[in-house]
């Protein structure tokens, strides 16, 4: 590293990644956690050093974002060089419901824990179930194994969400009970000054951080087509097909 290079890192940044929690702090970050008020230890840490950090991270073309409810984390731009966590249409839904479930008068009544079952019947409450199951499968016929499907898949986007920092488990890994984290106000916070919801979400896929099945086609196209000149065989196209099936899918 050049002289140069050693004047652009502040004082304050080499602390910041010094300090033992930056290890952790910075992998949930760039996986796509969210780090809240929860979360005592690193969220001071990311209060502390805040300023500094999201310099740090602008070199990587993200942004560390502090919301307005105090959670933090990273905004991938277009041209992110961090790979972005990218959430699908079902899982942005039920990232809605969970929004609206912690503002419920339930919230307070149940102790702030809720169940899968509670979101799933809520997400059928608030969407028609005919298109979520055409979301699910575009030749469901509405059969009780299509039902279960959808069942499958609103389990595996919370535990998507889960993973994201935006739940936490009660009792038993698999009780199936969690609470909910000020942080699915993510899903709030893009219509909070009023913004139409589908120019919000219009504006989350260009921005990379959800995606639709024919932005995910999109997407596989230009990659292919700027990996052409690269493509030897058959066997590196299924290679990208197989990525991108993947994005596609719940976790």
């Amino acid at each position: 590293m050049t002289e140069n290079n050693l004047e652009v890192i502040s004082p304050k940044l080499a602390a910041a990644i010094a300090n033992p929690l930056f290890p952790a702090v910075d992998s949930q970050l760039r996986s796509g956690k969210h780090i809240g008020t929860e979360h005592l230890d690193n969220h001071a840490f990311l209060l502390d050093f805040q300023t500094e950090l999201d310099l740090f991270y602008r070199r990587y073309n993200v942004e560390l974002i502090r919301a307005p409810e105090g959670f933090f984390y990273l905004r991938p731009k277009a041209t992110t060089l961090i790979a972005r966590s990218v959430l699908s249409e079902l899982e942005m839904l039920v990232g809605k419901v969970l929004c609206y479930l912690y503002l419920s008068p339930e919230r307070l009544a149940q102790q702030g824990i809720f169940s899968t079952q509670e979101v799933y019947d809520e997400l059928l409450n608030l969407a028609d179930e005919g298109k979520l199951l055409k979301a699910v499968n575009q030749r469901s016929s509405g059969s009780d194994l299509d039902k279960q499907k959808l069942s499958e898949k609103v389990r595996a986007a919370i535990g998507r969400l889960r993973r994201l920092g935006m739940i936490h488990t009660v009792g038993e890994q698999h009780s199936g009970k969690f609470t909910i984290s000020e942080s699915v106000f993510r899903f709030g916070a893009e219509v909070r000054s009023g913004d139409d919801p589908l120019e919000a979400q219009a504006r989350l896929i260009r921005d990379g951080e959800a995606a639709t099945p024919q932005s995910l086609e999109l997407e596989k196209q230009a990659k292919v087509a700027s990996y052409a000149d690269d493509l030897d065989d058959e066997e590196s196209a299924v290679e990208i097909d197989e990525e991108f099936d993947d994005a596609g899918e719940q976790e």
